[in-house]
């Protein structure tokens, strides 16, 4: 009986009767409806997680995931014994001693506060490095960027080689009129400025330009040697002001930042990057909660307008029920012959409408067609990261709000009486 249910109702989806053209449409528009709804929740979704992963890879990219700090002005000494006590957890990778401090930087006429941040030549836990755009990172060489460096910058840079690299942001470069290569003054101070206190002026040049798209990072952070900035703030080779950490992939963060704070004597402690930027987090998740929310929407009109579009094909096929039942077709079969109506319609419209999103995948990933402001949205382009999970999840969830649907008007046509239909032509 399922094998005859299913033959009817695929010879009644495929059928083109005669003065059937405002049927068909109905038909076409139910198909198109699902196609649009699944299609626009599945691009939703890719773009939420793709705008999700940017994020997250950008700010742990530039900031350490967990940061060992002072709650006093005071350095951290013995900073070669901390890193090696550290290295014994297995849930840390890397680690990295860092010095920071505030400092004003001069490019001709042009004067910027920053933070001056002291780190190795060799960047072992933050992705910095692969953000540089010009130029190099300190001795690191950005394999994206290193056409960027011919042969005449080379050999200026090993000439000026007394002359302290700095790694500076594309807004501050922009701020500063400044370019690669150019010679900056760098301004810092400890305590009260007065005649007795005078701030340490150095030069250094210009080496690298980074961007990272978020405008905190890009304008008020500089880099420079970890050892040149400890010898501008007469810190010892064993002083720091932090130490940055990278963890294993897959360590819960805010568990392990937890414990480790608990391991840690006062005055230090730990601060993890979920922590030091949360407004960000909190802005991204809010996001990836509430769009999903709002597209699904769409899938909900869509899939009950099957009522109508099922109501309508009734209606069309009100004698041929007639005549099913006198030959012996109980209702269950007339129920399912338009339950799977409505799933073929469904289904035309998921497999539509997963295609539609497959091929926007790929024309965004192949040409970037959607840009964005970059100082809103922190990227250029809108990031696409489809989940085989969102594709089951839309798939399962239209199937079954489809049957829900089409339950009530199957319902209604196996309840039609056939007397009535062979009498009077109608139901």
């Amino acid at each position: 009986m399922k094998t005859y249910s299913w033959f009817i109702a695929k010879r009644y989806f495929n059928a083109k009767r005669q003065n059937g053209r405002f049927l068909s449409f109905i038909r076409i528009m139910a198909i198109g409806g699902i196609a649009i709804g699944s299609a626009g929740l599945l691009i939703a979704l890719s773009v939420v997680h793709g705008f999700k992963s940017v994020i997250n890879d950008k700010i742990t990219g530039f900031g350490p995931e967990i940061v060992i700090k002072t709650y006093s002005d005071l350095p951290i000494y013995k900073t070669d014994t901390l890193l090696t006590f550290l290295f014994k957890f297995p849930e840390i990778e890397k680690v990295q001693a860092a010095v920071q401090t505030q400092a004003m930087i001069q490019s001709g006429n042009r004067v910027e506060g920053v933070l001056l941040r002291g780190l190795e030549s060799t960047d072992y836990v933050t992705d910095l490095p692969h953000y540089i755009r010009e130029g190099t990172y300190l001795d690191f060489i950005s394999n994206e960027n290193s056409h960027l460096i011919n042969s005449k910058n080379d050999s200026s840079l090993s000439k000026s080689s007394e002359i302290t690299p700095v790694i500076i942001g594309t807004r501050l470069r922009k701020e500063l009129s400044t370019n690669l290569e150019k010679s900056v003054f760098i301004y810092s101070i400890k305590g009260i400025p007065s005649k007795s206190n005078l701030p340490d002026i150095k030069k250094a040049q210009i080496q690298g330009i980074y961007e990272i798209g978020i405008d905190k990072f890009d304008t008020g952070i500089a880099v420079a040697p970890i050892d040149w900035v400890r010898k501008l703030m007469n810190y010892s080779d064993d002083q720091s002001d932090q130490i940055y950490i990278k963890t294993v992939k897959g360590t819960d963060l805010r568990a392990f930042n937890a414990w480790l704070n608990d391991q840690l004597l006062y005055p230090l402690h730990t601060e993890s990057v979920l922590e030091t930027y949360s407004s960000i987090f909190a802005w991204v998740n809010l996001q990836e909660q509430t769009i999903p929310v709002v597209i699904g929407v769409t899938v909900i009109v869509a899939a009950f307008n099957l009522i109508g579009t099922i109501l309508m094909m009734i209606l069309e096929r009100t004698k041929d029920i007639g005549i099913l039942k006198t030959m012996g077709a109980d209702d269950s079969t007339i129920k399912l012959i338009f339950l799977l109506q409505g799933s073929l319609i469904t289904l035309s419209g998921l497999i539509i409408g997963i295609s539609i999103s497959l091929l926007f995948y790929w024309l965004q990933s192949q040409f970037l067609i959607i840009t964005l402001p970059q100082e809103n949205y922190y990227m250029s382009t809108a990031p696409v990261e489809p989940h085989l999970i969102d594709f089951v999840l839309v798939t399962c969830v239209t199937f079954i709000l489809s049957w829900l649907a089409s339950y009530i008007p199957s319902r209604v046509a196996s309840q039609i009486n056939p007397l009535k239909v062979i009498a009077f032509g109608k139901g």
